[in-house]
């Protein structure tokens, strides 16, 4: 069938306007005289910094780089730029909301992507805290945006910054050149047919840009932002805990430690092994489902304010300021309501043609935010705590059984009888204890997250090449970062000192030199930087490069580089209580000889399934069964934190053929991993008699249970390729398409610390787009597809369905006034997928987009 059943009506209303459109253009196509083609595909000739931070061409860029331009991103069929993103060569976009979504290149894919790095003309604009950006809430709007540029693969030879996945790199329009004053207004539909039983919502945007010369020396420019809306719904009612009662025969509906993946509160800390009638059963707390305690409402408030001072020409003196507040959904181990969540960015820059220096502080205040899972914990916890609930549920499960109820009735029996008198979702108890836990900033009796974290930045570059007059090109630089963390109690305290704040530090120089041979047709350059961070060595980042024009426009290239990544402050210095698990940073200074005295939860968790095993299948005591399974019982052998360090090699080609009308971008990449930052769980016995231990570690109760940050011992071979082909057939259409593949291959030490891949083998996509074919009429068809893949995280492992989708747009542009009206979709079929296990399914964005510019 051509249409799903749940395709709504919007989409086949699109679909048919489209169909019956491009028969129209065809026509017009043809109508058309030949046109000249000197002028044709570009894109590759286009100038960007990015890849070498000097002003090149793209066709010859020593290392694997797209780009995004203006005209592309008007002309794109995506609702923004940033959405845009998700069609560009090698890019996988994960969505666990609409507010936060996140790009990455090559795999190792996660929900906070700490290992690619998010610039807004050149300035880092990651949340503190976090380590990584949340999403476009602090980027420039699509009327501010002249053009993005993606590295695909390690940066951090040029930009440190733990850049060993990727760049991108938005560049804003200058005031200089484009002033005015332009609005632009988006009203859109989703939720379209939700299997989730939500009804259809609205969503608003709404931006606006000024830029004004004043003078000859001075330009202001202002920008801002709104947007509001309904969020996708996270409601995977999937079991996460499946075979715990096995050895019962208690599975399916049946089972008591049922474990949905959206409901929290029936988590591992949330189960009791209960001993009933000679068996032992796992029972779980009841819990909430992520729907009755979140709030969907999408709130957003971004802008930006920057003053330009240009005293000469190729010189200019800059200060901007953003700010942006957040009322989203926010997805690491576990999911969060941001909710008067503030960032906000000071920047100074000076550029001319032989220094660049910027300093700019990020701040970010978390307001009333919240942890999901947590306040779904405590709103169960606050009912009946777990002792008197466990308690309650024996008595009523004995009580069941003595009056003849089967084992599995009776387990149902006795939940409802423990659950007696709990809160109900949309009652006023339950919504005044809901708002009373959002703002308790401890998670094992509340659920705030009350986070004020800053990052100071300062760096400068200077091109020694042009200053000594050298016939080839050569530049130096150097930065500081300082990480200031204000200790809350629960999230992060201070280690030295409770009273002062805490601080995280990091410094790097680099040196590059580039010089071109053989009559400027091949190019070498090479990079070395140094990068050190507080709590390690110094380490060395180089990178080595070779482009060769084999004949005109056709460029091949291969590179060498060897990049780190440092743990985020998260990682390091995380000190949580969360459900009867504290969380702990890996750095020494916070986990001081709990890696020394721990043993590991997987084998745990082995030892009390076998002595489950062994008490209702054999009917041998607890205790004998302790004594036969502690052999299973496994000591931590892992250790404090050290930064993740990769190689990759990479080849590519890029030319332009056919009298420019044809575009090809092709890599091929080796990468190799060592010391993946990943966690653990580990238990520490409340006994030093080693005879005690294993009757320890099998109750709950008498020991302490940490998740701690260290390194895998797993080598990981990460290696792939691409291709971008774009073809103009005339001066109206342009057809395109990109295909990536990536895959690992662990050794055979592999010990399942590694960090997910996370990332599907195949991306492909592909496109028309159309500008001018009847008048001032355009359109625009994209679809994508990728296979299902395995998804690995803390919250949820498992496949991830195959996404095949398409997104379709028409435009109409009119020079007077100056008016542009677009009319589009996302997902137009609207088949419901999951971009990742335990986000929301996502579905259709019907959105018409009318910008206004004099």
């Amino acid at each position: 069938m051509l249409f799903d059943q749940r395709a709504s009506s919007v989409g086949k209303i699109l679909y048919g306007v489209l169909c019956l459109y491009f028969p129209i253009a065809g026509v017009a196509q043809e109508s058309q005289p030949p046109t000249d083609t000197a002028h044709k595909v570009q894109l590759l000739q286009e100038i960007v910094i990015s890849a070498s931070r000097l002003q090149e061409k793209q066709l010859t860029a020593p290392v694997s780089i797209s780009k995004l331009s203006s005209s592309q991103i008007q002309q794109t069929a995506a609702p923004g730029f940033f959405d845009a993103i998700a069609s560009m060569k090698g890019v996988h976009m994960i969505v666990p909301g609409m507010g936060f979504r996140i790009i990455n290149t090559r795999g190792f894919s996660n929900t906070t992507n700490v290992r690619f790095v998010q610039m807004i003309d050149n300035i880092d604009n990651q949340s503190p805290h976090i380590g990584a950006p949340i999403a476009n809430a602090l980027s420039p709007g699509d009327l501010d945006i002249d053009h993005v540029e993606v590295i695909q693969g390690v940066a951090s030879a040029l930009y440190g910054m733990n850049a060993t996945n990727g760049l991108a790199n938005f560049t804003t329009k200058d005031p200089f050149t484009t002033q005015g004053f332009s609005i632009q207004q988006q009203v859109a539909i989703n939720h379209v047919n939700d299997p989730n039983e939500v009804a259809a919502q609205l969503y608003n945007e709404t931006s606006i840009r000024w830029a004004k010369v004043v003078g000859k020396q001075w330009a202001i420019k202002i920008n801002a932002g709104y947007n509001r809306g309904y969020d996708w719904i996270a409601d995977n009612r999937g079991d996460l805990n499946p075979m715990a009662n096995e050895t019962t025969g208690l599975v399916g509906t049946d089972n008591p430690a049922y474990d949905a993946v959206n409901g929290y509160g029936n988590e591992s800390s949330n189960r009791r092994t209960l001993s009933l009638g000679g068996k032992n059963y796992v029972v779980a707390r009841t819990g909430y489902n992520e729907r009755e305690v979140a709030d969907y409402r999408l709130r957003n408030v971004k802008g930006d304010v920057s003053l330009y001072f240009r005293p000469s020409a190729g010189t200019t003196l800059s200060y901007t300021y953003r700010t942006a507040f957040l009322n989203n959904i926010y997805q690491r181990s576990n999911r969060f309501r941001l909710q008067d969540y503030w960032l906000q960015q000071h920047i100074v820059q000076f550029k001319n043609e032989l220094v660049q220096a910027r300093a700019y502080i990020n701040s970010e205040n978390t307001g009333h935010s919240y942890n999901l899972r947590s306040i779904a914990e405590n709103m169960d916890v606050n009912f009946k705590d777990n002792n008197n609930w466990f308690l309650d549920h024996t008595n009523a499960y004995n009580n069941a059984i003595t009056a003849n109820a089967n084992v599995a009735d009776a387990h149902q029996q006795a939940r409802a009888a423990a659950d007696e008198g709990r809160w109900q979702p949309g009652s006023g108890a339950f919504k005044d204890k809901l708002k009373a836990l959002q703002e308790i900033n401890n998670w094992d009796i509340g659920a705030a997250l009350k986070v004020k974290a800053h990052l100071v930045h300062t760096e400068a570059a200077l091109d020694l090449g042009k200053l000594l007059h050298t016939n080839y090109d050569l530049k130096i630089g150097a930065d500081f970062r300082d990480y200031i963390i204000v200790p809350d109690g629960n999230y992060f305290i201070n280690p030295t000192d409770s009273a002062a704040d805490l601080n995280y530090t990091s410094y790097g120089f680099y040196v590059q030199a580039a010089k071109k041979l053989l009559h400027e047709r091949l190019q070498l350059s090479v990079v070395l930087r140094g990068t050190g961070y507080e709590y390690f060595d110094l380490k060395w980042n180089p990178r080595l490069t070779a482009v060769y024009e084999v004949a005109r426009n056709n460029a091949i290239r291969f590179s060498y580089q060897n990049g780190y990544r440092f743990p985020s402050i998260f990682e390091g210095f995380s000190n949580i209580n969360s459900g009867g698990v504290k969380r702990v940073g890996g750095l020494k200074v916070m986990s001081d000889g709990i890696f020394e005295n721990s043993w590991l939860k997987s084998s745990i968790d082995a030892f009390t399934a076998a002595v489950n095993k062994d008490v209702n299948n054999q009917g041998v005591s607890q205790a004998a069964a302790i004594e036969n399974n502690k052999g299973l019982l496994q000591r931590n052998t892992y250790s404090y934190l050290e930064p993740e360090q990769m190689h990759s090699f990479e080849a590519g080609y890029r030319s332009l053929l056919m009298n420019n009308r044809l575009s090809v971008d092709a890599d091929l990449y080796y990468n190799l991993y060592s010391n993946f930052i990943a966690q653990i769980e580990v238990s520490v016995p409340n006994t030093t008699d080693s005879a005690r231990m294993p009757a320890y570690l099998y109750d709950r109760n008498k020991q302490a249970r940490y998740r701690l940050w260290t390194n895998s011992k797993t080598i990981v071979h990460n290696y792939g390729a691409a291709i971008e082909l774009l073809y103009m057939i005339n001066k109206q259409y342009v057809v395109w398409g990109n295909a990536s593949y990536q895959t690992l291959k662990k050794t055979n030490t592999s010990d399942g610390l590694e960090d997910g891949f996370n990332t599907p083998k195949w991306m492909v996509n592909a496109g028309i787009r159309a500008k001018n074919v009847y008048k001032s009429l355009g359109c625009n068809l994209t679809a994508r597809y990728q296979p299902a893949f395995y998804w690995q995280s803390f919250l949820i492992n498992g496949n991830v369905p195959a996404i095949f989708n398409a997104d379709v747009m028409v435009q109409c542009s009119f020079i007077n006034p100056q008016l542009q009206v677009k009319l589009g979709a996302t997902n137009v079929l609207n088949h419901y997928y999951y971009s990742i296990l335990g986000g929301p399914q996502i579905g259709g964005f019907y959105y018409t987009t009318l910008s206004y510019s004099f």
